[in-house]
């Protein structure tokens, strides 16, 4: 206590009070300033010296000395008045700097041992509010550990399997938040995840309902051995990675995708919810159906990926690309964009194999019998049955070698569109002269690759493309389109068997001039293009183009060559901003710009943000001025977790009117303008965990692009500059090789085809020296 002169007796508390006021007189002073007002379990508020060198611990039981608490101090603890945040050693300095008004409250322990008993009872009083509190009070570490050790878990889960409406949703937000949290949820069994799979998809379930059941099915997808931090306990080859005993990275995609096939329309409801009006839903939906795909295992892959194609996903978020609503889904729409860019290539590369997979034998047979060919023979007396339909051999896992199961659907889908004209144009074709034939399956197997080839399909470790692809989303209808401006092509030129690399040629540069300005053309001028454009004017074209190019970038190998290159330079841009994360960086603490004009004034100017090792966390500090900051985290006391990042969202803040200029290169601040260097880190529930202001283009773009990377759905990259990276590295790459092989007067040749394979089995491979 404080001595009559205001100061500290020698082995007295320094956590002091000071009087309360009277209506009738003024407190006497005691020579010390008050740091905090403190209010009691009672509601009587008290003024506080808080000594910052202190533990929480510590002033919680000076507080209860000098309150004349006869209950010990360890059934106690202080939290921030307005917010209800715990007060921590972590952050107490910071709330007495603050004056924030706190409050002496239940302990951790005393209020998770009160809330489990409350869910048992389910008293009506006070089961809702008992809800209320759990699902704040659950972020905290020591209030989880306490409530998963009084059993919580199971209770929580009994109330998500028996109660509705706003009950349930506060349930519901409880347990996903509890979730953010890496142990602890290991327990939850296939009953449980099958419920939640029906609350979700019943459309009786309100929208505060089924926003946390989807978060809640998206953490148990995440929750793959695969992902889980440490070693892991060895499997065999065939069977996916085993979780070490207790750990939450049991579940994954296979146990979330089983228990939706048992609830039917399931993965529907999900996609249909891409329509709903309610933006916050919407998310979550595009979230679930980004962590599926990034997810899918291979077992599953054709079943859920077939599924998504019929459930017509890619058209749903086209429309939401179209919108002019969508701000906070432009992170989710580009990775949903990666992710298809992934299926895409997968495809590419699977290998047609119809003696082995039903799926291709089905496709081909239903292609076959829409052309209302008959096979039949040839001269040589070989049978002469795919020929017919514009394949160079009777071989069709060679035909479809290059394009793969993507080249077999696109093919499919163009018979699809309308089966009579396909059998139309075979039979026309067949009715020429052999010479004179369009070969139309070898037309569509090339429209494949050049589609790739435009749209960078190299499977890169993320997408290069930082705007919207609606056009690349409709990869089977451009195919259709550029297929039959091929034909017309062919038709208009009286084009012969030795013509096809011509119209090769004239096919791939009308795919540059139809799919350019992807992100603001409409659909309508993409059809004209195709459908309405003169042979002379493209042919007039191309040859300007030619003037200006050089061919040998239009070869296979050449081609092949840049997809290599481009996959190094993908991963080497990543590893350079991963390591800018590392070593950290100064932002200035930005203020949010949202539509209706309120904004969050931050504490402090400057705040120093780091990477951590373990790519778990963000470690940071706040300051009113930039000073040197040591390696490691030891400077660093504050963090954010990657995991509760659902999106990097950028021109997102403005920065302080008082703010220096010389440290930034922005323009003065104007009616809070949001800055083109400012980027947010948003949760999918709680808004923003960070608003920052990057010195210059360079750091905004290495800090943007680095934190997508880091995140377990997210595949895309949103700063043109590293776009421009991975583009320049990977044409010096080319060039360089090109020099070598140009050096040794290498010819390149347009297409490799292999030779017969040997008679016996009479020789050995030489050594390579």
């Amino acid at each position: 206590m404080s001595t009559a002169n205001g100061s500290i007796a020698p082995g007295a508390s320094r956590t002091t009070l000071a009087p309360p006021a009277t209506n009738s007189m003024r407190p006497k002073s005691t020579g010390l300033i008050p740091t905090n007002n403190v209010t009691t379990r009672e509601g009587v508020t008290v003024r506080t010296r808080i000594d910052p060198t202190l533990t929480v611990d510590d002033v919680v039981r000076q507080l209860c000395v000098n309150l004349k608490v006869t209950e010990p101090s360890s059934n106690f603890a202080l939290r921030d008045k307005d917010t209800d945040e715990l007060i921590v050693n972590e952050n107490l300095r910071k709330k007495i700097k603050n004056k924030a008004n706190l409050k002496l409250v239940n302990s951790p322990n005393i209020e998770a041992a009160e809330i489990v008993q409350k869910l048992l009872v389910r008293d009506e009083r006070t089961f809702k509010m008992a809800l209320w509190s759990l699902k704040k009070f659950i972020k905290e570490e020591k209030f989880a550990q306490e409530f998963l050790s009084h059993g919580g878990l199971s209770e929580l889960a009994q109330v998500i399997c028996t109660e509705h409406g706003n009950t349930l949703a506060y349930a519901l937000e409880a347990m996903h938040n509890l979730m953010d949290l890496d142990y602890g949820w290991s327990t939850l069994d296939n009953t449980f995840i099958f419920k939640v799979v029906q609350i979700l998809s019943s459309p009786n379930s309100l929208i505060n309902v089924c926003r946390p059941a989807t978060a809640i099915l998206k953490k148990l997808v995440e929750a793959d051995p695969m992902n889980a931090p440490g070693p892991l306990i060895a499997s065999s080859s065939r069977a996916p990675p085993v979780a070490p005993p207790g750990s939450v990275y049991r579940y994954g995609f296979q146990i979330v995708f089983q228990q939706m096939r048992r609830e039917k329309g399931s993965l529907e409801t999900v996609v249909n919810r891409l329509g709903s009006a309610d933006t916050a839903m919407i998310l979550h939906s595009m979230m679930l159906i980004n962590s599926l795909l990034s997810h899918v295992h291979d077992t599953e892959w054709d079943e859920f990926i077939s599924e998504l194609e019929r459930l017509n996903v890619r058209k749903a978020v086209i429309r939401l690309m179209s919108s002019h609503n969508i701000d906070d889904l432009t992170s989710s729409i580009l990775d949903f964009q990666a992710n298809i860019v992934r299926v895409t290539y997968r495809k590419k590369s699977t290998l047609v194999e119809p003696e082995v997979e039903p799926l291709h034998e089905s496709a081909l047979e239903y292609i076959w019998n829409c052309s209302k060919v008959q096979d039949g023979r040839d001269n040589d007396g070989e049978v002469l049955k795919w020929r017919k339909l514009g394949f160079s051999s009777e071989n069709l896992v060679h035909e479809f070698q290059e394009v793969g199961e993507l080249g077999l659907d696109c093919l499919r889908n163009f018979v699809t569109d309308d089966p009579d004209l396909f059998s139309k144009v075979i039979l026309e074709q067949l009715s020429r002269p052999v010479d004179r034939r369009c070969p139309i399956a070898k037309a569509s197997n090339e429209i494949v690759e050049l589609l790739a080839e435009h749209w960078v399909i190299f499977a890169p470790a993320y997408s290069t493309s930082t705007t919207y692809q609606p056009f690349f989303l409709n990869f089977y209808r451009v195919h259709a389109l550029a297929t039959q401006f091929f034909l017309r092509m062919w038709n208009e030129s009286g084009s012969a068997a030795g013509d096809f690399s011509r119209i090769v040629a004239l096919a791939r540069s009308q795919v540059k001039v139809a799919l350019q300005r992807e992100n603001t053309k409409p659909w309508h001028e993409v059809e004209r293009d195709f459908l309405d454009c003169e042979y002379r004017a493209v042919r007039d074209r191309q040859m300007q183009e030619l003037e200006a190019e050089d061919d040998l970038l239009s070869k296979v190998p050449v081609r092949n060559l840049k997809e290599k290159i481009t996959r190094e330079s993908a991963e080497f841009v990543r590893q350079q901003r991963i390591q800018c994360l590392f070593q950290g960086a100064w932002f200035v603490n930005g203020i949010p710009t949202p539509a209706n004009g309120l904004s969050r004034r931050p504490n402090a100017q400057w705040r120093f943000i780091r990477l951590d090792n373990g790519l778990k966390y963000l470690h940071y500090v706040d300051s009113a001025v930039q000073f040197p900051v040591r390696n490691g985290l030891e400077d660093l006391p504050e963090r954010i977790e990657i995991a509760a990042i659902t999106q990097i969202a950028t021109g997102t803040c403005a920065s302080p009117p008082n703010i220096l200029r010389d440290h930034l290169d922005l323009p003065p601040p104007n009616n809070l303008t949001p800055s083109p260097l400012s980027f947010s880190l948003l949760t999918a529930t709680e808004g923003s965990l960070a608003d920052q202001i990057a010195s210059d283009q360079t750091r905004w773009a290495d800090w943007t692009d680095g934190l997508n990377m880091l995140r377990r759905d997210s595949g895309h990259v949103t700063s043109e500059e590293t776009a421009g990276y991975i583009k320049a590295l990977t044409e010096i790459g080319l060039k360089i090789k090109l020099l070598d092989l140009s050096g040794e007067k290498v010819d390149i040749p347009s297409g490799l085809v292999a030779g017969p394979p040997p008679s016996n089995t009479d020789f050995f491979f030489s050594d390579l020296i």
